[in-house]
């Protein structure tokens, strides 16, 4: 039908194939949410633009460049085709745990190397969506620690002394039934953590934390309550941090269970592809696809990744 929608929906992944029977449908579904605004220049911004009856190439009345639809995305220069871009992002935000590189290239038929560069092209389209405004109400800080040599795991508190050598340390903050916000950090001292919780809450929340030095000044900005589980404590009335516990524990099997390692390089990467499919877990599975889309401007060039 000609007034049928280019933008399509699903629930499941056979309905997304159905939905998408060639690449045309895949392009002008992905035309239809980039360009939800009104057409544009992806290369001086113009909104003067010509499209040409091929349906996939368009030019700048201003600067009179010709273009695709992928220019200006994760999917520029990219010889995947669209649907198995659409494919890949299914897997990646339907699976709670994400996908592994070598398990992808096997589902769509490419190279680990391929499908390694497509997933962090995929992360890094998500990297900066996860938070866009402060925390309120009741909000849960915690801090801890990833990856580290097998012999180290598991040696005395994980907080500190041995049992974090070779490890990365990760600062997070969850909004009791909201977000979470969660980023890598050089150090767990004072002021990196007082920067983060400042940066990333608002100060009429309510702050759960643990007994850790580094949130002693949390009360001088916000209400502040203190769990010791150096003394076995974990629940003190409404003050608990067992929510972001569980966010960690759900990020650690990402880790340990599907990608077995992943280097301190990457790590802010697989983190905020973590945060994005948490925060965006009442979301339906389609649903899910077409936001990840909506994300997706900014390139990445191999060289810059792996530099």
């Amino acid at each position: 039908m000609e007034n049928e929608s280019p933008l399509k929906q699903f629930d499941t992944l056979f309905q997304m194939m159905a939905a998408f029977p060639d690449e045309q449908s895949a392009i002008d579904h992905f035309t239809a949410i980039r360009w939800k605004d009104g057409a544009f220049c992806p290369l001086c911004g113009s909104t003067r633009v010509y499209h040409f009856s091929d349906r996939r190439t368009h030019k700048c009345g201003d600067c009179r460049k010709r273009f695709s639809i992928k220019v200006g995305t994760i999917f520029e220069d990219s010889k995947i085709e669209l649907r198995k871009w659409m494919m890949a992002i299914w897997l990646i935000t339907s699976h709670k745990k994400g996908i592994a590189s070598t398990q992808l290239a096997k589902d769509l038929g490419v190279t680990q190397k391929t499908a390694w560069f497509m997933l962090h092209r995929l992360r890094h389209a998500v990297r900066t969506q996860s938070f866009n405004r402060p925390l309120d109400g009741e909000v849960e800080v915690d801090e801890t620690y990833v990856g580290g040599k097998a012999s180290n795991r598991h040696k005395g508190d994980p907080k500190n002394g041995p049992g974090t050598s070779g490890k990365v340390a990760v600062i997070g903050a969850l909004q009791r039934g909201g977000k979470a916000v969660a980023t890598v950090i050089d150090r767990t001292d004072t002021r990196t953590l007082d920067i983060f919780v400042h940066a990333v809450v608002d100060p009429s929340a309510t702050i759960s934390t643990d007994e850790h030095s580094g949130y002693r000044h949390l009360g001088r900005t916000f209400t502040h309550g203190v769990v010791r589980h150096s003394a076995g404590e974990y629940v003190s009335g409404d003050t608990h941090t067992n929510g972001i516990e569980g966010f960690w524990s759900l990020l650690k099997r990402q880790i340990v269970g599907i990608h077995h390692f992943v280097s301190p390089k990457h790590l802010n990467a697989y983190v905020a592809e973590s945060t994005w499919r948490f925060n965006l877990r009442e979301m339906g599975e389609g649903a899910r696809v077409n936001a990840l889309l909506a994300e997706t401007n900014g390139r990445l060039r191999y060289k810059e990744l792996i530099a």
